[in-house]
């Protein structure tokens, strides 16, 4: 028990500080894809290592009421989903695109040069999503049913490969290659709340006046969040826009609106 506890303190640890990092590195304009890279594989490896921070697995236990499950305090699992989605509501979901595992994996197969599908679809998505949440939530507090847990993250993480749910989350993770994060985009119920909150977020990828309406940034978002009005809720950010921006200066994170 006090070794799960500090495994899981290790990668709450662990969390804060990448967000606290990521922050400065994007604000700073000195983030680079290498340094993302980096951030991914700890993230990833932190999955494994500490099955932490993965936030739909603890948001489940939540409604599970079961907040015990995975051998930290309740008091620290509700902490810890409450500081993401007010970090999340300030920041962007900074957390979804580099830090959550279950996100960072499929961050690192996207990266994949296979042809991706369904990016112009984000609405739907978005209604598969909410349908999925209602499902989540019946199946939770009526029926004290895991669906997060049949559909295999923790199984995953540990490795226990003699659970079927194991080789459904395996699904996902192919699935990465050639759609897009599809366990965020169509499932994730913590990140369908995130979502609503990076709307309102103050800190976004912003275009500056410096912007020659090139679309660049456009072509290359994977998830079509990168237009003109576009609100951001879906935006992981991977960084691609800004890698590909011809104009230093153009497109920045920033919480100040200059154009749009």
């Amino acid at each position: 028990m006090v070794i799960k506890f500090f495994s899981q303190t290790t990668g709450f640890i662990y969390c804060i500080l990448a967000l606290f990092v990521i922050i400065v590195l994007w604000k700073k304009g000195l983030m680079s894809r290498k340094i993302r890279s980096v951030f991914l594989f700890a993230s990833v490896l932190s999955g494994f290592l500490f099955f932490s921070p993965v936030a739909p697995y603890q948001f489940q236990t939540v409604f599970l009421r079961n907040l015990s499950s995975h051998g930290s305090p309740a008091v620290f699992v509700v902490f810890g989903l409450l500081f993401i989605a007010i970090v999340s509501f300030v920041i962007g979901r900074i957390f979804c695109g580099n830090i959550c595992p279950v996100g960072a994996l499929q961050e690192i197969i996207s990266a994949v040069p296979v042809k991706k599908r369904g990016k112009y679809l984000k609405k739907y998505y978005v209604f598969i999503r909410f349908f999925v949440f209602i499902a989540f939530l019946v199946l939770a507090v009526l029926f004290s049913i895991s669906l997060i847990g049949i559909l295999g993250i923790k199984d995953f993480f540990t490795l226990n490969m003699l659970s079927i749910s194991f080789y459904v989350f395996l699904i996902f993770v192919i699935l990465s290659f050639f759609i897009y994060r599809p366990f965020c985009r169509f499932i994730c119920p913590y990140g369908l709340f995130l979502s609503l909150l990076a709307i309102k977020s103050r800190y976004k990828f912003r275009r500056t006046d410096l912007c020659i309406d090139c679309r660049k940034c456009e072509t290359v978002c994977p998830v079509d969040e990168a237009k003109a009005g576009d609100n951001k809720s879906e935006c992981y950010m991977c960084g691609r826009c800004v890698d590909v921006c011809p104009v230093k200066g153009a497109l920045v994170y920033s919480s100040e609106f200059k154009k749009e």
